[in-house]
């Protein structure tokens, strides 16, 4: 609106960006090298008649692709494998998934694979923002 304006005091501008550049600074990001996304019931289906082999399991996270060279590649995570925990935490979805990977330095990591299971241990490596 017209004729009004606020002033925001220096030192509250200087304490902002300092703790904002902090918040920036330890934010580091974390990845395994897949593309994935979230198993429902319908997709599921649509994969069991692509795949003969793909296991009776309706949530997890699908693993579309690994990509060569990665941590996910490194560990044994494969094409089409299902994750379906980690840390002793069941995953429900991709962002599940995502999450663990931000929040822990080592996964172990629970993948459905035809109709057996596999233990992984994947270590997720840095990388700059």
């Amino acid at each position: 609106t017209a004729g009004i304006s606020f002033a925001i005091p220096s030192d509250k501008i200087r304490q902002f960006l300092a703790e904002s550049y902090d918040r920036q600074k330890d934010a580091k990001k974390k990845y395994i090298g897949v593309r994935m996304m979230t198993l429902t019931p319908a997709l599921a289906k649509e994969l069991k008649t692509r795949h003969r082999d793909f296991p009776d399991i309706t949530s997890g996270a699908y693993v579309m692709e690994v990509i060569a060279k990665t941590p996910a590649a490194n560990g044994g995570l494969k094409d089409h494998d299902v994750i379906i925990s980690i840390n002793g935490q069941r995953i429900s979805t991709a962002t599940d998934v995502s999450a663990a990977i931000k929040r822990d330095d080592v996964l172990r990591i629970v993948v459905r694979r035809g109709n057996e299971d596999a233990i992984l241990t994947i270590m997720p490596m840095e990388i700059d923002p």
